[in-house]
């Protein structure tokens, strides 16, 4: 009679989980962007959330915008959410891969369910106004003939921009003279300008710059060249082994359902490989680039590991406890 009576709970036990699988989801799916509407950031997981909603059976998919602390407040919400599926967070590669190494966050990597990669911002070096180069082979004999002496500006110091200047620097056997502003849009200015001799910026920062001829590209930090500008090589085929670009997903807290996170992760897959978003994504200069949960987590766990580096090198490892 005892068995019996376990049997019977068991089966309930399956029965129930099973009509969960099925009515996921009974309310809105919230995505946590971790910075202030209007932005880049924003604006695409916008377009996410619409066609994501599409791919998942009565679902409702809406954003809610957590800024502050580089991304790091909205992030940490994300990751403390009840892991049952209606809470996800904007996966970016700042508040995850870097500023825990800062000992700014109430988290760390291993609190991350990596459901799928969206797209990744890249990047490209180029040479200011009247700058002493105008080639990347010109560019690295000037750096270790000059070690030091080229200012080169980025979106702010600490940042992405910052730290791939600084990698970019050890893989090459270069040194630079860093020059942190307010944002990208102020680096150009000063680079077309004339007041730095290089700056990173992403591909559609950097267009109108470009094409008006202020500046020009040196190289991209990519493995291979680039469609937006098929004439500009990669620092790899300079011989200089380096890739670098920042990235955003979709992440979990830990614990989701697995019935739950299969719904998500194949409703992600459809929505990234769509071709309607990404031809919208397209139109605002993004570069999508799908990957389901373990390509994402690997690339997020290099990217945390070479950024350590460079951060303990800096002397700023957690310089925020």
């Amino acid at each position: 009679m005892r068995n019996s009576v376990v049997a019977l709970a068991a089966i309930g036990t399956v029965v129930a989980f099973s009509a969960n699988a099925q009515s996921y989801p009974e309310q809105p799916i919230e995505v946590i962007v971790p910075y202030a509407a209007g932005g880049g950031t924003d604006l695409s997981m916008r377009v996410m959330a619409e066609t994501l909603q599409k791919k998942i059976p009565g679902a409702t998919v809406v954003i809610r915008n957590v800024p502050g602390g580089g991304g790091g407040i909205g992030t940490g919400e994300a990751l403390k959410a009840t892991p049952d599926g209606y809470t996800l967070g904007t996966g970016a590669q700042g508040p995850i891969a870097l500023l825990p190494h800062y000992g700014a966050t109430t988290y760390n990597i291993d609190d991350v369910d990596f459901l799928a990669l969206m797209a990744r911002n890249l990047q490209v070096v180029l040479a200011c106004k009247d700058a002493p180069f105008t080639k990347v082979e010109e560019f690295l004999a000037y750096a270790k003939e000059n070690p030091g002496m080229i200012l080169i500006g980025n979106s702010g110091s600490g940042g992405a921009n910052h730290l791939s200047v600084e990698a970019f620097g050890r893989a090459s056997g270069t040194a630079f003279e860093n020059v942190p502003f307010s944002g990208a849009s102020e680096a150009l200015t000063n680079c077309a300008g004339g007041h730095i001799d290089a700056v990173t910026a992403t591909p559609a920062e950097a267009r109108a710059h470009i094409e008006s001829g202020a500046v020009t590209p040196l190289f991209v930090m990519e493995a291979e060249r680039i469609a937006e500008f098929p004439d500009v090589p990669t620092a790899v085929e300079s011989g200089v082994d380096f890739t670098w670009s920042s990235w955003k997903g979709i992440i979990a807290p830990k614990g989701l359902p697995e019935d739950v996170r299969t719904t998500l992760t194949a409703a992600l897959k459809e929505t990234f490989e769509d071709p309607e978003f990404i031809a919208r994504m397209k139109e605002m200069g993004e570069f999508v680039d799908y990957r389901d949960s373990d390509g994402y987590a690997e690339l997020a766990r290099a990217d945390s590991k070479m950024a350590e580096g460079v951060i303990r090198e800096l002397g700023m490892y957690g310089m925020n406890k």
